[in-house]
């Protein structure tokens, strides 16, 4: 099911399978948010949970046991609740089930909030822990905007700018998907990048942590056309694509692979976050339109 929300200036969906805002257009009607095509990559904006990217061998331990779990984990295959909603925002929820228990022995609420905002708009990720144990998880967003925008456009037209001055390299993959350790690439000087379809087709992903900005935008070096992520409450934020592929996926991750070298423990992932029998935690990430 599709749930259309509107605002004065914007026009977006949202889809109770997977939980995501699936479009964003302008007054004009320009589309931000890729529709998705099987000649590139299907997806349009997944939630990563309670995984964000590969376990080593597909498997990872907890309390004991192991437990196989596909890449990004399952809320992007299931199918959500609406909970609540009005012409602006829709808030949609999922719960554990026998099938979710089969592969993350843990009761769990994770709720969604996508709201539109004068000039974007906003994902709110909460997630409870209603058992009686210690929940550990991961979280992040694969938000992919078109790129480029108009007609006439190229791909290598863009840029990503980070509102900080950074020097910073990306993290490596290997065929499997698991990050080296001690594998890194230098890739942001001055705060920038520029596209190039060659530096995904060797890396797959760019994939940075610990940077001091909070902000980057996808723009048009000529015209500054695009969009703005804020990420501050995610410790990594990474960037993909398909060679060819007119779109980039923009995404903050609280989590990420395993690394090679890693425990295979879920409670020793990077970045997890584990809530205490009725804890809660939120993170929010917000995209503005240049």
């Amino acid at each position: 099911m599709n749930i259309p929300l509107s605002n004065a200036s914007l026009t977006a969906a949202v889809r109770t399978r997977g939980g995501e805002l699936v479009s964003l257009r302008d007054q004009a009607g320009a589309e931000y948010i890729w529709q998705g095509d099987p000649a590139f990559w299907s997806g349009q904006n997944p939630i990563l949970f309670p995984i964000v990217g590969s376990l080593r061998d597909g498997k990872v331990g907890i309390n004991g046991r192991t437990y196989e779990m596909g890449r990004h984990g399952f809320a992007r295959q299931s199918e959500f609740t609406l909970t609540d909603q009005a012409s602006d925002f829709a808030v949609l929820e999922l719960r554990e089930s026998p099938e979710t228990l089969s592969r993350f022995p843990f009761p769990f609420t994770l709720r969604v909030r996508h709201q539109l905002l004068e000039n974007g708009f906003s994902t709110a990720f909460s997630v409870e822990n209603p058992g009686e144990t210690p929940l550990p998880f991961c979280i992040g967003a694969h938000t992919a905007i078109r790129c480029p925008l108009l007609p006439g456009e190229r791909f290598e037209d863009y840029e990503l700018v980070f509102d900080q001055p950074e020097d910073a390299d990306s993290l490596l993959l290997n065929a499997q998907g698991l990050i080296r350790g001690g594998g890194k690439e230098p890739m942001l000087h001055s705060g920038k990048v520029t596209l190039d379809y060659e530096v995904f087709r060797r890396l797959d992903t760019i994939i940075f942590q610990g940077l001091r900005s909070q902000r980057v935008s996808l723009r048009h070096k000529d015209t500054g056309r695009g969009v703005s992520l804020d990420f501050r409450e995610f410790p990594m934020i990474a960037f993909w694509t398909k060679s060819g592929a007119p779109f980039l996926c923009m995404e903050p991750w609280h989590g990420c692979a395993a690394y090679t070298g890693e425990s295979g423990r879920f409670q020793d992932k990077p970045h997890v976050i584990t809530l205490a029998p009725g804890g809660r935690k939120e993170l929010t990430y917000t995209f503005t339109l240049l």
